[in-house]
């Protein structure tokens, strides 16, 4: 971790919590958790406000249809007033799917319990340094003796994600301009964190991960971008912002600028900060339940499918729920992705070094391998289901009666 880091402990001064008290750590000892029972009729997902096929599956309700095909109730996380938003992020469910950014998946399997890899979806965004807009600040280099934000969350029972991807991003930025974290002061953001079982937060159901922003501007909000109105202010002269995305965001405000920007440079191993986005499931699931996997997968794969080839339309869904300025600024973000979830090697290894990182800097305290983490059957199996009952409808179609062979639920080739 790093060692010097100076805490901003101005009551006055814009933090992510806005405190105005001490803050009280969130701890197992302190807060009660909430789950609804455990029912194999049932399973729930859960995403993540990013770019996957998932976030374009809650608007076509596809995976929701292989799960009536075999008689299972399929919803979102917080469809039920029983459950709190918690799983989410230490997939304290059994019967949970999660598809989302990549560090808190890591912790989960490292330190909480055992969960499997399904999938990943890669979306190259990098991350940038930003500063305000009319200050004599071009390059990283201007930076040096200067103030770096890194905000801290005090919720002790999940992963602080944000910080790492801060954290990362920082010394990668650093790193490239031949500097170090001595060379720059590191100002430190404690807040609360602990809105997942508030009251507020849980009295309302949801049945579609879409209504979270129908009451919230998520895009001006800047519960996202919690160290802006710091750098605004002066109290500090830099932040990270996790991607391009979220840089055009500030910038159109006129306020700030941009002076670096990872997803400039040629190498792809600079371009971790919390994606690739993961698929995820426990470990008793796959092992009791493997066709509520593959329901899922197959789901996944159909979807990824369509998006790939109405990006377009693909766009205008995911605006609804991403950090992009619109729908054709979308549409640039998403063209070259593909969105079809896949384990390839590439994405495995950034897979690997976003643990890494954790595991180095004491994110995590247990290290695993990825690659034994990672259960490409569910999604081999899954797109052969897929291609076997394509072909069922296409040539039934064209044969006087079923043969047997059309018949037979065995693999077909």
């Amino acid at each position: 971790m790093v060692t010097t880091m100076k805490k901003n402990n101005n009551p006055k001064t814009p933090s992510p919590g806005k405190a105005s008290k001490p803050i009280v750590a969130t701890t197992l000892k302190n807060t009660k958790l909430s789950v609804v029972p455990l029912n194999w009729k049932e399973v729930y997902y859960t995403n993540c406000p990013l770019v996957s096929a998932s976030n374009v599956d809650q608007e076509l309700g596809w995976t929701r249809e292989e799960y009536k095909k075999i008689g299972v109730k399929y919803g979102f996380i917080r469809s039920t007033p029983l459950t709190d938003w918690y799983p989410h992020y230490i997939h304290n469910q059994d019967n949970l799917i999660r598809f989302g950014g990549l560090f808190p998946p890591i912790n989960v399997h490292a330190d909480i319990r055992r969960t499997r890899l399904l999938g990943l979806t890669q979306v190259y965004e990098g991350g940038v340094m930003m500063v305000r807009s009319r200050d004599n600040i071009y390059r990283m280099s201007d930076l040096k003796g200067k103030k770096i934000g890194l905000s801290k969350s005090m919720n002790q029972i999940k992963n602080d994600w944000w910080r790492i991807q801060e954290h990362q991003g920082i010394e990668l930025m650093l790193r490239m301009n031949g500097m170090t974290m001595k060379d720059v002061e590191i100002v430190e953001f404690p807040y609360a964190d602990d809105w997942y079982n508030s009251p507020e937060m849980v009295s309302t159901v949801i049945d579609n991960a879409s209504e979270l922003w129908l009451k919230r501007d998520h895009k001006h909000d800047l519960a996202f971008r919690p160290l802006e109105s710091a750098l605004e202010k002066g109290v500090i002269d830099a932040m990270y912002s996790q991607s391009k995305v979220l840089s055009v965001l500030s910038e159109t405000t006129g306020k700030f600028k941009s002076i670096e920007d990872l997803s400039r440079y040629p190498d792809w191993t600079l371009q971790v900060a919390n994606v690739p986005a993961a698929i995820t499931c426990t470990d008793v699931m796959a092992k009791e339940h493997p066709e509520l996997v593959i329901a899922f997968m197959k789901g996944m794969i159909k979807v990824g499918r369509w998006a790939n080839e109405h990006k377009h339309a693909a766009a205008v869904i995911l605006d609804k729920q991403t950090y992009y300025r619109d729908v054709e600024d979308t549409y640039e973000g998403i063209k070259l992705v593909d969105m079809v979830p896949n384990l390839s090697p590439q994405n495995l290894v950034c897979v690997e070094i976003g643990k890494d990182f954790m595991l180095k800097n004491g994110y995590i305290k247990n290290d695993f391998d990825v690659h034994k983490w990672a259960a490409p059957e569910f999604l081999e199996q899954a797109a052969k289901e897929l291609l076997e009952e394509k072909w069922k409808i296409a040539s039934g179609s064209k044969l006087p009666e079923a043969t047997q062979l059309l018949n037979s639920s065995k693999r077909i080739g």
